[in-house]
């Protein structure tokens, strides 16, 4: 009971606990500042300066960077090439992990060493798998068009050909998400219930039947973490477009990340703002993508 008005004071156990818990917050709040508030708050002024020799923030010109951004055509093609890679790369690369690990739970022979093969990718850095499949796609001697040779068919230019060039990038970054699809996937195929698959069997679920009715639904949420993930990697991919094809030919595969690397840094380029805006709208369609896919997809995961 309280008399006279008085409001009651914390006890000071409970002051001294609600302080200790803030001093553990603040090295995560300090790397987060560092780390994430600052650069962004950062872009966010340079897309509203001019830059100048250095990089460095010079005049404001509002939403100038913006405008020229968007009136600009060839940031319309950017775009386009973005959209391409992310439709060429998250849905092959998620359903074809997917066939792998219904073929190796198939029980056939030798899945365990096939596992393991299929989860190599996984071992593999983006500038190391680039550099092989920048040799396999060789115009000369690579292993790609020796097979065709062998098969009679004329040589392709993999990463010289405009029509090639993003295909060639979306089976590179394919492989290199394989295996960790692969692994993320069985983990939760191998979760299933063993009672639950052979009750199936029983019934008569077999083969198709059994992955489309039982399967599938139970993974459901790798499946929706994967695509959600991949999404936002092929979005930021960067690495395998440096080295297989910086950009060409004749910008087939400038994605919106080369094009902000190009803009800030490429060639002796330093215009900051420019790149800048362009990281912001990046950074929209990230989100966008991603919430449109909770909204979406979501309400088809079983949980």
């Amino acid at each position: 009971m309280t008399t006279g008005g008085t409001v009651p004071r914390a006890p000071a156990r409970h002051t001294g606990e609600h302080l200790m818990a803030y001093l553990f917050l603040v090295p995560s709040a300090l790397v987060f500042g560092a780390f994430v508030v600052w650069p962004l708050g950062d872009s966010v002024y340079l897309s509203m300066h001019g830059s100048d020799l250095f990089g460095g923030a010079s005049v404001f010109v509002g939403l100038q960077n913006y405008t020229d951004m968007f009136t600009s055509g060839e940031f319309g093609h950017v775009l386009l090439n973005t959209l391409l890679f992310v439709l060429l790369t998250v849905l092959p690369g998620v359903l074809g992990a997917l066939v792998v690990v219904l073929l190796l739970e198939s029980q056939i022979r030798g899945a365990r060493v096939l596992r393991t093969a299929f989860a190599l990718p996984f071992a593999f850095s983006v500038a190391t798998a680039s550099v092989i499949f920048s040799v396999i796609y060789n115009y000369q001697i690579g292993l790609a068009n020796g097979i065709l040779g062998f098969l009679g068919v004329d040589k392709v230019g993999w990463t010289t050909d405009p029509h090639m060039a993003m295909v060639s990038l979306a089976l590179t970054t394919v492989w290199m998400n394989l295996g960790y699809n692969v692994l993320v996937l069985s983990a939760g195929v191998g979760a299933i219930p063993g009672e639950v698959m052979e009750a199936a069997r029983l019934d008569g679920a077999t083969g198709v039947a059994l992955a489309r009715r039982i399967i599938l639904p139970l993974v459901s949420p790798q499946i929706f973490f994967l695509v959600v993930v991949t999404t936002i990697q092929s979005l930021q991919s960067f690495g395998q477009i440096h080295i297989l094809t910086r950009g060409g030919p004749d910008g087939a595969t400038t994605t919106l990340v080369y094009s902000i690397y190009k803009k800030a840094f490429a060639f002796g380029s330093s215009d900051f703002g420019a790149a800048s805006a362009q990281a912001m709208v990046l950074l929209l369609i990230v989100l966008a993508c991603t919430g449109i896919q909770f909204g979406v997809l979501q309400r088809r995961v079983h949980y």
